[in-house]
């Protein structure tokens, strides 16, 4: 079968490999603010206009990198897991992909009108921020658990 934009097989592994480790740190920084000294600094910014300061426009802006990193590494490592091939992609793996897409658009657009309805405010902000992740774990949820279940029953009518 003819899988365009799809990584290869040897991506996952290192998805797998930047996905659950920035995944376990994402959640101790999103629930406990972990965010190591070391990583405070000077860095560029386009726009940004904090509360207690004026806008700065192409300039530099004091911060701590820990969100970024962590971010921009969960996302590069749930993209490789969920969009690189299977060692056997065949009809039944591209229909399940395309499957377990649309279910997780759908669920993460569920979820986010019931945080439309019952979130307000700096919560509401921490709501969309983390959406943007869910919709990637979602779908790697049910796509591994479709073709794990499958492989699990193929074993058990070849015994």
């Amino acid at each position: 079968m003819k899988t365009r934009f799809l990584f290869p097989h040897r991506f996952k592994k290192a998805g797998w490999f930047l996905l659950i480790p920035t995944f376990i740190i994402g959640f101790f920084v999103v629930f406990f603010d972990f965010e190591p000294k070391f990583l405070e600094g000077k860095m560029f910014t386009i726009y940004t206009a904090g509360i207690a300061h004026h806008p700065i426009i192409f300039g530099l802006v004091d911060v701590n990198l820990t969100n970024t990193i962590v971010g921009v590494l969960c996302l590069i490592g749930a993209l490789l897991v969920a969009f690189s091939k299977e060692k056997n992609e065949d009809e039944f793996i591209a229909n399940t992909r395309f499957e377990s897409l649309l279910w997780a658009t759908y669920v993460n657009y569920g979820v986010l009108i019931f945080c439309f309805l019952f979130f307000y405010a700096f919560e509401f902000l921490s709501v969309m921020i983390l959406n943007m992740f869910t919709i990637l774990f979602f779908f790697i949820a049910r796509f591994h658990f479709i073709l794990y279940f499958k492989n699990a029953k193929s074993m058990s009518h070849e015994e």
